[in-house]
């Protein structure tokens, strides 16, 4: 039943695929303002109320109604699990912007390309080249992949519907939270980012390994070993560097931001990243996705077969 979750949830998202800034994230998103708002007395104790506020009341929902629906039928159960990685995998959810700045660099549109990305990180990308649009819109990718597809695809074969949903809410606190550098935030974000850290440390690996079976092995492995320990945070690198010596490119490196140059270790052996090797990004992490697909299908069989 968890092969043809899983399946059932990306041909659906392919159908109908979730934007961002859909109603459900959007909801989620002003939960956390609220109680950012409420509960931010700039200490670490508040952060932890805040996180267990905004996580354990949707996990014991998630729990309640899978319990509830398996006891009812098959089927049931089956529609929500379905449900809940409809809701938490987002495949399409990055692929949009991926492909809108992919479309942009090969129509020669900097500007439209600098927009996108720009609105997808989060982050100012007027100052970029072509070359940077396509290093950091990969790097973009790769994570996004991670953590909306592999990572919330492993705490589902781990814990069910309440693991898929652990992870997904975990990542979004952190990246609401745990990322920010504002005063206020450094003991208040502190929990989110832990959290996250903690769930995130097999996934991210198991990631990297896909990558690299995916990909160009022996480079992965040794871009793993050499630069992944550079980036901050550990985990991510693991991930990029891997990705980058799979793809047999170079990631990281410094960027135009800000009116001056902004200094990043140097991920990957290859070639500068260009525009053709945002394809080769979007091929890579699709056979990771069959590999991932295969093995749980796999061991599915084996389960069935006793």
């Amino acid at each position: 039943m968890t092969f043809l979750s899983l399946l059932a949830a990306l041909l659906l998202e392919q159908v109908w695929p979730l934007r961002q800034g859909n109603l459900i994230h959007g909801w989620f998103d002003q939960l956390a303002l609220v109680l950012e708002s409420r509960c931010n007395g700039g200490q670490y104790r508040h952060g932890v109320i805040a996180w267990a506020l905004a996580v354990a009341p949707l996990l014991a929902m998630t729990v309640a109604v899978s319990v509830a629906l398996h006891q009812m039928s098959l089927f049931a159960g089956l529609a929500w699990n379905i449900a809940v990685l409809y809701l938490t995998m987002g495949f399409r959810q990055f692929s949009h912007a991926f492909r809108d700045i992919q479309l942009a660099l090969q129509a020669g549109d900097l500007p439209a390309a600098r927009d996108r990305l720009g609105e997808w990180r989060g982050e100012s990308a007027a100052e970029l080249n072509t070359g940077e649009i396509a290093r950091v819109a990969i790097e973009q990718g790769l994570m996004a992949s991670h953590r909306c597809v592999f990572g919330t695809l492993l705490w589902f074969l781990v814990l069910g519907p309440a693991g898929a949903m652990l992870y997904r809410t975990s990542t979004l606190l952190a990246e609401r939270w745990g990322a920010r550098n504002d005063p206020e935030f450094t003991e208040f974000g502190r929990f989110a980012g832990r959290v996250f850290t903690w769930l995130d440390w097999v996934p991210a690996r198991l990631t990297a390994v896909s990558f690299a079976v995916a990909g160009d092995f022996e480079d992965a492995v040794y871009c793993w070993r050499t630069q992944a320990t550079g980036w901050i945070p550990r985990s991510q690198g693991v991930v990029l560097a891997t990705g980058a010596g799979a793809l047999g490119v170079r990631l990281g490196d410094t960027l135009h931001q800000d009116g001056s140059l902004q200094f990043r270790p140097q991920l990957g052996t290859g070639v500068a990243a260009e525009v053709d090797h945002l394809q080769s990004a979007v091929g890579l992490i699709w056979r990771s996705l069959v590999l991932w697909m295969f093995l749980v299908l796999l061991v599915g069989v084996a389960r069935a077969l006793g």
